[in-house]
């Protein structure tokens, strides 16, 4: 882009609003000084920072923008199309399945994030296959049977992800590239004896293993912090909070670069919490559950905008309660608004039912407010959605779960209910205090509440959100699109009634089933969990491929959101105020 044009445009686009640089940073979040240096023209901004100032702005990003070329999508796919297939030619050419792709990426990933990504993604795919082929040849002359097996398994396996990969990068601009070692961190601002070295990487073939880069996380500020380091904050937090036990996962390009548990499952007889430990998901639930329900659209099975009395044959509160209460809706049957609900409603948070209605004085469960009109956090109308799917399918919530969602993600100690098998291994909650609550196993399912998971399985779970699997590409659009503006205080309480301006900058917003909120690296979608000892968070950036899981099985554990995202994720968007995770060492 010139700097002189997007200079230009941005001052008299902003001077024809009225807003002074100070009003714009306030409208889109980015510093004064950023925007003082892009109309000076002395900086090339991030797409998503021109993004967000042109959203401010109420243009098109066309607007601020010159584009010379028209066929700048065109020309990025043939990029991208040489990017991943040039490889091919180090089956004739030794060491050119990484030298190619090398000059390439040094060439072009100042143009573009997406070639900087992709190229990166190649080069340390290719670095680690060719390291593996000479183990495998060492295999061969070593090890009888399994080495010539080893060995014959290493091409093929490099040349069928190789061509997965262009196809993925010229119909998606995503790419997948397992068992590839990180030799190379995402890091832009690298000087030329940075390049010197990744050039030596690329000539040597293996001689690139550099295990500080391959112990790094790669944050959303273009910095990056050490595993052992992470290993060493998260348990300094832990110790100064209290809290008793924990599982983080860190995503970068679409995978899990970091996963690990601390503390225990049971404080009080010190059994450590494991990946594979049962631990209520609490409103994680309601993520899985968004899935669920979108497979179910695709399927034809419902229509988002339908009212969902419409489905059944007779009226919601006509029917016999098959549980003990949530299928329960005679309260209903003197109710003026609630056959106006839809399943977009159901997912957006905006039915007009309470959370739960044992929060209502009287205990009832009602409408107390147009559906659609505004946002109210409700596991009472997911509830709802669910007992209609039931009845239209003939089928329980979990039968469909492990049909759509958990099978064909190997999610194998994962349910809406309580199995046996838990038994061996799950975590209590705790108490601020470290006092065990006793574990509920007799939930009936309850989309947006009952999930019992552990770190690894729901770790897989965001796996498939980052890599668009599951449902459509257009499904996955319709989750993250914002359904409802949210401009309430707080999310829960006597403050969710009061109206603020504080998180217009980033948008705040709910699509189905998750959060939304803008940063200058796309939205990020988020999900929630809290109960009795329990209390999680999960955050996604699926432009960028990033994000993190966080589980605890501690009342302390919100207290330590807002650092362990800065610290490990360098998240300082995520509403932390809203969702009323007060630091620690604020209260």
């Amino acid at each position: 882009m010139e700097n002189n044009s997007l200079a230009k445009n941005l001052t008299y686009q902003r001077k024809l609003k009225g807003y002074s640089q100070e009003d714009l940073s306030e409208k889109t979040n980015v510093a004064v000084r950023t925007i003082q240096r892009i109309e000076k023209g002395d900086t090339n901004p991030h797409l998503q920072t021109i993004k967000l100032l042109a959203a401010a702005l109420e243009i098109e990003v066309e607007d601020l923008l010159e584009l010379e070329n028209p066929k700048t999508e065109n020309l990025q796919k043939k990029w991208l199309l040489l990017l991943h297939g040039t490889p091919i030619l180090g089956l004739v050419l030794p060491l050119c399945n990484i030298l190619f792709p090398l000059f390439l990426w040094i060439h072009k990933r100042e143009d573009n994030p997406i070639y900087e990504m992709h190229g990166r993604s190649v080069i340390n795919f290719q670095i680690t296959m060719t390291f593996l082929f000479i183990l495998s040849f060492i295999a061969l002359v070593t090890i009888e049977g399994l080495g010539f097996f080893f060995f014959v398994a290493v091409i093929p396996f490099t040349i069928i992800v190789t061509a997965f990969n262009i196809v993925l990068a010229i119909n998606s601009q995503k790419c997948y590239y397992p068992l590839a070692i990180p030799f190379l961190k995402n890091k832009r601002n690298r000087n030329s004896k940075n390049l010197g070295i990744v050039l030596a990487f690329g000539l040597i073939g293996l001689m690139g293993c550099n295990s500080s880069i391959s112990q790094d996380i790669s944050r959303l500020s273009e910095t990056t912090i050490a595993k052992d380091s992470l290993d060493s904050k998260i348990e300094q937090l832990m110790s100064d909070a209290q809290v008793h036990g924990m599982a983080v996962s860190v995503f970068n390009g679409d995978t899990t670069t970091y996963q690990k548990t601390f503390g225990y499952k049971d404080f009080k007889n010190k059994l450590p919490l494991t990946d594979s430990t049962n631990i209520y998901g609490a409103s994680f639930s309601k993520a899985v559950f968004a899935v669920l329900v979108m497979k179910l659209v695709e399927e034809g099975i419902i229509n988002l905008d339908t009212p969902l009395e419409s489905y059944l044959p007779k009226k919601i509160y006509g029917y016999e309660p098959l549980t003990r209460w949530h299928d329960n809706f005679s309260d209903l049957a003197s109710d003026t608004l609630y056959h106006k609900i839809t399943a977009r409603m159901c997912l957006a948070h905006t039915t007009g039912f309470p959370n739960w209605r044992w929060f209502e004085a009287d205990k009832k469960l009602k409408v107390k407010f147009e559906p659609g009109s505004r946002y109210q956090y409700s596991g009472e109308g997911m509830v709802y959605l669910q007992v209609v799917l039931e009845k239209i399918l003939n089928k329980n919530l979990e039968s469909l779960a492990e049909e759509h969602i958990f099978k064909p993600l190997g999610m194998k100690n994962s349910g809406y209910q309580w199995y046996e098998r838990f038994e061996k291994d799950f975590a209590y909650g705790h108490s601020s205090s470290g006092e065990l609550y006793h574990k509920d196993t007799d939930n009936e399912p309850r989309g947006p509440s009952t999930l019992e998971t552990t770190a690894s399985d729901y770790t897989q779970f965001l796996e498939a959100v980052l890599r668009g699997e599951l449902i459509s590409k257009a499904s996955w659009a319709a989750l993250f699109t914002p359904q409802i503006r949210i401009r309430s205080t707080r999310q829960f309480g006597p403050l969710s009634n009061e109206e603020t301006t504080r998180y217009d900058a980033i948008q705040l917003s709910y699509g189905l089933g998750w959060g939304l909120f803008k940063t200058p690296y796309g939205f990020g979608a988020f999900k929630e969990g809290h109960g009795d000892g329990f209390q999680h968070y999960s955050v996604i950036f699926p432009q960028v491929g990033k994000g993190i899981m966080i589980m605890t099985n501690s009342d302390n554990g919100e207290g330590i959101f807002k650092e362990l995202l800065e610290v490990a994720l360098g998240d300082t968007y995520t509403p932390w105020e809203w969702e009323n995770y007060m630091p620690y060492n604020q209260k």
